[in-house]
């Protein structure tokens, strides 16, 4: 649901910044005179609950027709900035913190507030946090409702866990460091293997040659590092910037986030992790993980369903690791709906947000037990399904009953940022430059927004 993904789209988003947004020319109806709402999705693990909530909404709106279209990741943004540019967009779609900023910057997304106003949305319902991700950036205006939300955990092989000594409860307390990784960095070498059977914790290991790395990745992160490095920067007290949403300076110049990096870094160096180049080398997480290539990996709570299905290894999962802050920590993320602003039919497409929004439609959510809704009661009754169904979503939830979430961080400029902080990243993980070339990095950023020193 949450994919790490590099493209920019550079020139459609050139010619979208050109577009001058109006409602499309033709009214969306069917044959028997109902308003058609197309509704775009990424993720097809939701798509039988969303045609269910689809269902009851149009019970109760049988004039209006949903009409739910399902993308892959890379395609779901391709199609969706085209049909921008040519005025064609869908009424409704899911949007993402990655994304928001660009389509409020460039007027391509309807501000809801005078709509939730008007229905009276109880804003109090949802998780602590969720609905001020879709605040806009002078601090008016609200372009979307909460409708889940995500944190990450350390799912891991119980069978190598076990036979290295591991208990689930053992995995609840560990703690790592920038020094010598603390007890996290020891799981990840008891649970490395080397190609003789040797464990990275005993003599003779070799970490030229590992048949199963402790921990795996997908890449460097660039500026995010949502299931690769923010789970260690966060709780070693460091922040992305200088207030979110809509931060002007970051912080990837700061001691404990070059340290952090320096250390993650650390754990290619010994033979824990993958190089970058076997990373990114086509084989994903999941599957190394299924395969039992990797022991464990950092991954979010969206993708619980999948890797408790997967074939061949018994799974489990953990909280993060609590660091030098004193707690644990994790980027808390969600998705909203927007309307786009070009929609023909914005009241419409507004009905059926709020029902999106609400516990009617949140509530079908939680017994899909594919994803967290966003409404506090529905997030109770997910995490009763994830653990009846054997995920231990305590893992994921308990950043949120702890209050050691960290909000995804919103820009207008996210983009530009990646075009930065990718390859930066990149020339680190692979030992091409050293993590306090971050600070050059981190200037240029700056001064994407007007703030370098």
């Amino acid at each position: 649901m949450r994919p790490t993904r590099r493209a920019a789209l550079p020139a459609a988003l050139a010619a979208l910044a050109l577009t001058v947004t109006g409602c499309a020319t033709d009214a969306r109806t069917t044959g028997d005179g109902r308003t058609v709402v197309q509704y775009w999705m990424w993720d097809s693990t939701q798509m039988p609950g969303y045609n269910q909530c689809a269902e009851d909404f149009e019970a109760d709106n049988p004039d209006v027709d949903v009409q739910i279209e399902q993308y892959g990741w890379d395609d779901y943004w391709t199609k969706l900035t085209a049909g921008m540019v040519a005025e064609n967009a869908p009424d409704v779609f899911v949007d993402h913190s990655a994304q928001f900023g660009k389509f409020v910057s460039l007027g391509q997304i309807l501000d809801l507030e005078p709509y939730i106003d008007d229905a009276g949305v109880d804003l109090d319902q949802y998780q602590e946090g969720l609905a001020d991700l879709w605040i806009g950036p002078d601090g008016t205006g609200r372009y979307g409702l909460p409708k889940d939300w995500d944190t990450v955990g350390i799912y891991y092989n119980t069978e190598l866990a076990e036979a290295a000594g591991y208990s689930a409860e053992d995995l609840w307390e560990l703690e790592w460091n920038p020094d010598d990784g603390g007890t996290f960095e020891e799981f990840l070498a008891a649970m490395t293997i080397d190609e003789n059977g040797v464990r990275g914790n005993e003599p003779g290991f070799d970490k030229d040659n590992v048949d199963v790395y402790g921990m795996g990745y997908n890449e460097a992160g660039g500026g995010y590092g949502q299931v690769q490095w923010s789970a260690y920067a966060l709780s070693n007290d460091w922040t992305y910037a200088d207030q979110n949403p809509w931060g002007t300076r970051f912080n990837y110049d700061d001691p404990r986030f070059v340290e952090t990096i320096a250390w993650w870094r650390s754990l290619v160096e010994k033979g824990y992790m993958p190089s970058l180049a076997a990373a990114t080398s086509g084989v994903g997480t999941t599957d190394a993980l299924a395969a039992g290539g990797y022991a464990s990996l950092i991954e979010g709570s969206w993708n619980a369903r999948t890797i408790r299905e997967l074939g061949g290894v018994e799974t489990q999962v953990a909280p993060t690791p609590i660091g030098p802050s004193g707690q644990r920590a994790s980027v808390f993320n969600g998705l909203s709906d927007a309307i786009w602003s070009g929609s023909p039919n914005p009241d419409e497409a507004w009905r059926w947000v709020e029902h999106l929004g609400s516990a009617d439609c949140q509530d079908v959510m939680a017994e899909s037990g594919v994803i967290f809704p966003a409404i506090t009661t529905a997030t109770d009754r997910a995490v009763e399904v994830y653990e009846e169904a054997g995920t231990d979503a305590a893992a994921f939830a308990v950043h949120v009953r702890e209050g050691t979430t960290v909000t995804s961080p919103v820009s207008a400029r996210w983009a530009e940022l990646t075009s930065v902080m990718a390859p930066a990243m990149d020339a680190v993980l692979s030992f091409q430059t050293e993590p306090e070339s971050l600070a050059r990095a981190n200037e240029r950023v700056n001064a994407l927004f007007g703030s370098e020193e």
